[in-house]
């Protein structure tokens, strides 16, 4: 039975539906057999991995203790509230979410290790092999890995999860997941959701390695880090070789960690020529496969004195699209490589040459489509805290914007950041984030802090942010509460007239428009959540067009340098999307932005 006759089952069984169940092609297309099989890690490959997304046991319930029977299958690394998942239920904050599966081992190969890797669970979860706990994660967007190799034995092997999600009942980060969807906050989603998967090494390998390109200097910085150590012998000979164009052009050897790699005539990437070197990184008896780039991002002034977007050392304007990241078969999991693909794609087809990840960390797979597609990305840091008032978060600084902007950021209670634990857990997942990304070469902006949502410290934050990367720039305060750091000044503007106020800082217009155009069979509910309501895309269309035509022309030549139109797709409620929420409609045409390199 495929999924989507599965989930018809389902929804008959229920006595009231609310909202339309969409698909996008690549959920109608979905092979169960061969569940996002790609390699989840394309800057740290291996060839010597299983990806074991597909069908595990399930079981939702409200006891600790390991459920005797399981309730059916789940299809992995879809969560359950999604309907490729084919379960459709709620995770509540009092219940247990359990997997299971068998893990089959032909054979241990000697002088090996196997790594257990999961992309993202969300948001608390306790790893079992053959009934022994080996690991506990907290946080529902970064990748963790253990070893499990004294756990196993040849033969069948069983790995069971136990997964607690309190999602906007604690301070945890969440992102827009809501345990009452509406509006601008949306289902909220559990669990597994993004790829698992397995991977033999040597005993001696490399875990992580870290890349920084400089193009004035014409080289790259590239440091390795190991999982242990032993200086000087043959067997940790590092040797790095670089390929341009399948082509070798510089190839290294020493026993050191850290280097300095010429890159000659550098090709520089930028979207319109995404360039990307090929690197290989060999260990002893590892080998892993990775890429870089050669860009640079900073801000500065023009001819004419004006604070300025710079890529490669021109003025550069950054025209993106808020992208939330949500799929309606999938919720938070797109259902293939080829969905995260079209996405990028049809950006660049409307003119557009950055997305604004919002709130969200997506698979490492979406950035490097990114990279070698040639997409700028901001990428927002996720956010946490208490309940948000939104009285204080979206009233008043729509109405008062000047008030809400003399506003220090250390009053915790106001920004639902009383809890400290919750700060301290914030900074952490931050600079993990940082980690996991930096070496994705379209990421040029680091966005700390969206509306107010769990805002505290933002002046502190920047610090950490700087301190662990310098070659990207960062957004302080999105919207509003801006306390006057980072490199923006960083305005949201649905309702007032579209201006810009020229300071020290690059003027940028981080979220704007909000355009409603409801399109039928195409939509998720009968809801309509949007800023201005257009009646068909005709009319839709031509608001864009003399949107970007007349009033953007304008401000660039003011002095504006970053534009985020709200939003790429539909998401439930929200309407106001470039595309509908299944992808089969885009409701505009190509937008043409004069640039800034003259």
């Amino acid at each position: 039975m495929k999924i989507k006759d599965v989930v018809k089952t389902l929804m008959l069984s229920k006595k009231k539906i609310s909202y339309n169940q969409l698909y996008t092609k690549w959920g109608e297309e979905l092979d169960t057999d061969h569940i996002l099989e790609e390699y989840p890690r394309p800057q740290l490959k291996r060839d010597n991995y299983t990806i074991l997304n597909g069908y595990w046991k399930y079981c939702i319930t409200k006891k600790k203790e390991k459920p005797v029977k399981f309730d059916g299958k789940i299809l992995v690394p879809f969560s359950p509230e999604s309907t490729l998942s084919g379960v459709m239920r709620n995770v509540t904050p009092s219940d247990y979410l359990w997997y299971e599966r068998v893990l089959p081992i032909d054979k241990i190969p000697k002088g090996k290790r196997c790594i257990l890797l999961f992309g993202a669970v969300d948001q608390y979860c306790e790893v079992f092999i053959n009934n022994n706990k080996i690991k506990r994660h907290i946080g529902g967007y970064l990748p963790f890995s253990v070893d499990i190799t004294k756990y196993i034995t040849e033969g069948n092997n069983t790995i069971t999860v136990r997964v607690m999600d309190l999602t906007d009942s604690s301070y945890h980060s969440r992102g827009k997941q809501v345990q009452k969807r509406g509006g601008m906050f949306y289902t909220a989603q559990s669990g597994i959701w993004q790829t698992v998967w397995m991977e033999w090494v040597p005993e001696q390998y490399i875990k992580s390695i870290k890349i920084t390109p400089s193009v004035d200097n014409c080289c790259i910085q590239l440091e390795i880090f190991m999982n242990h150590w032993e200086m000087k012998t043959r067997e940790n000979e590092i040797r790095v070789d670089i390929y341009e164009n399948q082509k070798l052009i510089e190839s290294i050897k020493d026993f050191g960690t850290s280097f300095i790699i010429p890159i000659k005539e550098p090709k520089l990437w930028s979207p319109e020529n995404p360039f990307l070197y090929d690197m290989i990184i060999t260990v002893g008896e590892d080998r892993v496969e990775s890429y870089f780039a050669m860009r640079k991002f900073e801000v500065k002034q023009d001819e004419e004195g004006v604070p300025r977007l710079f890529l490669n050392n021109k003025a550069y304007f950054h025209n993106g699209v808020l992208d939330q990241g949500y799929w309606p078969d999938g919720l938070y999991t797109a259902p293939s490589d080829e969905a995260f693909i079209y996405d990028i794609q049809k950006t660049k087809e409307l003119g557009f040459n950055m997305l604004r990840k919002h709130i969200k960390i997506e698979p490492l797979r979406w950035y490097y489509h990114c990279d070698r597609l040639g997409v700028i990305v901001w990428q927002d840091m996720v956010n946490g805290g208490g309940k948000y008032n939104m009285i204080w978060c979206g009233y008043l600084p729509t109405l008062f914007p000047k008030l809400v902007s003399k506003i220090k950021d250390n009053c915790y209670y106001l920004f639902s950041r009383a809890n400290k634990n919750g700060r301290k857990e914030w900074c952490f997942e931050c600079k993990k984030t940082v980690e996991l990304l930096y070496n994705c070469p379209s990421i040029a902006v680091w966005v700390t802090f969206n509306e107010g949502w769990g805002q505290f410290d933002a002046v502190k934050a920047v610090e950490l942010i700087r301190g662990m990367d310098k070659t990207r720039l960062i957004d302080q305060a999105s919207g509003w509460f801006d306390q006057m750091g980072g490199d923006f000044s960083s305005v949201h503007n649905y309702f007032r007239k579209l201006d810009v106020i020229l300071e020290n800082r690059a003027a940028v217009l981080s979220e704007f428009a909000g355009f409603v155009c409801y399109i039928p069979r195409h939509s998720f509910s009968k809801h309509i959540y949007g800023y201005k309501i257009y009646v068909n895309k005709e009319q839709l269309n031509d608001a864009v067009q003399k949107l970007y035509n007349i009033e953007i022309k304008k401000l660039i030549k003011k002095g504006l340098s970053a534009t985020v139109f709200t939003q790429l797709s539909d998401v439930e409620d929200e309407v106001n999307g470039i595309m509908t929420y299944d992808r089969k409609i885009c409701k505009i045409t190509r937008i043409d932005v004069p640039q800034l390199t003259k």
